[in-house]
């Protein structure tokens, strides 16, 4: 048997109106689940109270990680199991390592961020989209409301503080998981 989540949803035209009516609603002591817009929204991150990303400092690991491959590759291949003289230089020379060593560490950040990217944000391939509104891919922002998380409040009230903060329309919506 699976469980179902009971959503209001939001529906709003404008990203203007969208963050202002943010700060209203959590103003108002309601729990946001999610806001889902067609294109980002410069200060909707700061609105809903979410942290700073990590991935930055993933990519910086990836990245040293990168690095330090590339070199203990160089200096094995080149100065250790392989030796060669080549053009009366040192066997490990490390300025003749920089481009390889800089696109190592470029190709393991991009793809070390791209997977800790995926993973952090359960994608997937086999997993189905929770889509609550197909207009949220085109020309809707959508504020979803898990009623789960706002046990004490009326769904009521929730709808009319809706409404009052600018939402032109607000739907409910049951969602099996």
């Amino acid at each position: 048997m699976s469980d179902s989540k009971n959503f209001i949803l939001g529906v709003y035209d404008d990203e203007d109106v969208l963050l202002k009516a943010v700060g209203k609603i959590r103003g108002a002591g309601i729990k946001i689940d999610e806001v889902y817009s067609p294109f980002p929204v410069h200060g909707l991150d700061e609105e809903l109270g979410y942290k700073r990303s990590r991935l930055p400092i993933a990519a910086f690991m990836f990245g040293a990680l990168g690095t330090t491959l590339a070199l203990v590759m160089q200096i094995w291949m080149l100065g250790v199991d392989w030796p060669m003289i080549i053009g009366g230089k040192n066997h490990v020379a490390l300025p003749d390592f920089v481009p390889v060593t800089f696109e190592l560490t470029v190709l393991l950040a991009a793809f070390g961020m791209v997977g800790t990217f995926f993973v952090s944000s359960d994608l997937k391939p086999w997993k189905k989209p929770n889509l609550l509104d197909i207009r949220i891919t085109d020309d809707k922002h959508i504020m979803a409301i898990d009623l789960g998380k706002n046990g004490a409040m009326a769904e009521d009230v929730i709808s009319s503080t809706l409404k009052d903060s600018g939402a032109v329309e607000v739907n409910n919506k049951q969602v099996e998981e």
